[in-house]
């Protein structure tokens, strides 16, 4: 099978395993779904939060300087001027006079030829706003415009001045944000990269100009050693994509990229933005955007040092990375090769960390009880449905790292098995030392 299938194989496996065990689906899928906007579902509802809630302690609760934000979806539309969207956010677009699909241009081979059908009747290439547009108040008329923001640094540039008061930063000092951002995409693809609706985790860090690069340099370390060091992402899995064009306003960009079944695709962007933003929002705002240095006596334009990541393609990685298949012989007699599915998720982003299964019904009681502790640390579930193989399956699945077996024994000696999602092997562990068994083995 050549790379291209297997990758393909690689993807189909991945979106078939996410809609089979509640990670992800179609959105209003009985209606036929609605393309570019995806659902998620019990488990990966849970794995969606924890990967927000650890970029959230490293970013925002692990350090002095950078504050949080939760700003509105809808925002005054001068917003979007001011920051260059309404006029300049869009793609190339052509359509095919015969069978009416459309495509972006920089996403075609040759824009001439239509790639579903051959047909060399193209239109003219257009440009084609991304912006989501929507009203605001009774009448659908064009004073009543406003738009789904396109990403969710804008309303911390404009709420930059506030933030700085209310917590008495001084500079260099960042603002985070987590949220969900809306683009109209004319060609969403590859399951969740590229979606219509996603959510984006940023972070704009302000400071000295003359301290820009030192910055950028810092926070390209800092988000480099983040997926390295929390997500284990491998060397061989993880690439740095160095701008040398950059926006006019620019000093400074690089992509983290990932290698996803499809290929190469950018996960994070670390970006010198230079005072474009604020200095755009104080010209249209009418507002003195300046930070106000008492220590110098002066003021100045802060510069911003971006970093911007998308939940979704976070997600989308960690399960490209994460997804195993290990064959062994079966015990029938035509020796007939069985396939363990694995998710080699890290602990601390698993939807579950810990699933505790009793041995028999029978022991519904102790083992139940046994769960009900667990969950109060530790993501956990509690199954007693099917074989214990069955059971092990299932949360090798979901990427559980560990499985505790409340057995007869338990009843005695007060100790439980503890399964090892990847190596499989067992472990005899007293209950009275099971959470700092398990803390050490997540690293947490």
């Amino acid at each position: 099978m050549a790379d291209e299938e297997k990758n393909q194989a690689l993807m189909d496996k991945i979106v078939a395993l996410c809609k089979r065990r509640g990670f992800v689906f179609p959105s209003s899928e009985i209606y036929g779904g609605f393309n570019g906007f995806w659902d998620y579902g019990p488990y990966g509802s849970r794995m969606k939060r924890a990967i927000e809630n650890l970029w959230w302690h490293e970013m925002v609760e692990m350090r002095d300087n950078v504050e949080g934000l939760d700003s509105t979806i809808i925002c005054n539309p001068t917003v979007w001027k001011a920051s260059g969207h309404l006029d300049q956010f869009s793609d190339l677009m052509t359509d095919c006079k015969k069978c009416k699909a459309r495509y972006r241009v920089d996403q075609m081979e040759d824009p001439t030829t239509c790639p579903a059908c051959g047909s060399k009747e193209m239109t003219e290439p257009r440009e084609f706003n991304l912006m989501m547009k929507t009203f605001v108040g009774p009448v659908f008329d064009d004073e009543h415009v406003a738009y789904l923001r396109a990403e969710t640094c804008q309303p911390i540039f404009v709420d930059f001045h506030s933030v700085q008061v209310a917590t008495r930063q001084k500079l260099p000092f960042g603002i985070a944000q987590i949220g969900k951002s809306f683009r109209n995409e004319i060609n969403p693809r590859n399951f969740t990269f590229r979606s219509r609706e996603f959510t984006q985790m940023e972070m704009e860090f302000f400071c000295d100009g003359e301290e820009g690069m030192k910055w950028f340099e810092y926070w390209k370390e800092q988000r480099i050693k983040y997926y390295r060091e929390k997500l284990g992402f491998p060397e061989d899995f993880m690439r740095i994509y160095v701008h040398e064009k950059l926006a006019h306003y620019a000093h400074a960009a690089i992509d983290i990229e990932v290698k996803y079944p499809f290929g190469w695709g950018e996960l994070e962007g670390v970006h010198h933005r230079g005072t474009w933003d604020l200095s755009r929002h104080s010209e249209f705002s009418g507002q003195d955007l300046q930070y106000i240095d008492h220590d110098n006596h002066r003021k100045l334009m802060p510069t911003v040092i971006e970093t911007s990541v998308g939940l979704d393609r976070t997600m989308l990685a960690l399960l490209s990375l994460a997804y195993d298949e290990e064959k062994a012989a079966t015990q029938k007699a035509d020796m007939e090769e069985d396939t363990r599915v694995i998710l080699h998720l890290p602990a601390a982003v698993a939807p579950i960390q810990v699933a505790v299964l009793p041995q028999s019904k029978k022991l519904k009681e102790n083992a139940y009880n046994l769960y009900k502790s667990i969950d109060r640390h530790f993501r956990s579930e509690y199954d007693e449905t099917g074989s214990i193989g069955k059971r092990y399956r299932r949360q090798d699945e979901i990427g559980t790292p560990y499985c505790i077996t409340f057995d007869f024994d338990s009843l005695n000696d007060n100790a439980v098995t503890v399964r090892d999602r990847d190596t499989m092997q067992q472990e005899r562990v007293n209950v009275t030392q099971l959470r700092d068994y398990l803390e050490k083995k997540m690293d947490i």
